[in-house]
């Protein structure tokens, strides 16, 4: 859930997805898995949280793949 009622609002997507972009910001474009183990370094969060916030930052247009199938952000 994004914004859930029942459970603590750092366990969310939009909550984590803000540090999977702070890592990003760091280095313009990354690879999926160097990506998720420098958003580690910010905040721990299991793979498949990862994956679901990649999706919503997709879905928001902040972030792109590139034809490398690396993760860039969007401009």
């Amino acid at each position: 859930m994004l914004l859930p009622d029942n459970i603590h609002p750092e366990q969310s997507i939009y909550y984590n997805g803000a540090f999977v972009l702070e890592a990003l910001r760091e280095q313009s474009a990354s690879d999926i898995l160097d990506l998720y183990v420098n958003t580690q370094v910010h905040r721990r969060m299991t793979m498949p949280v990862f994956v679901l916030c990649l999706d919503w930052l997709y879905l928001l247009d902040l972030v792109n793949l590139n034809e490398q199938g690396g993760v860039e952000l969007c401009s």
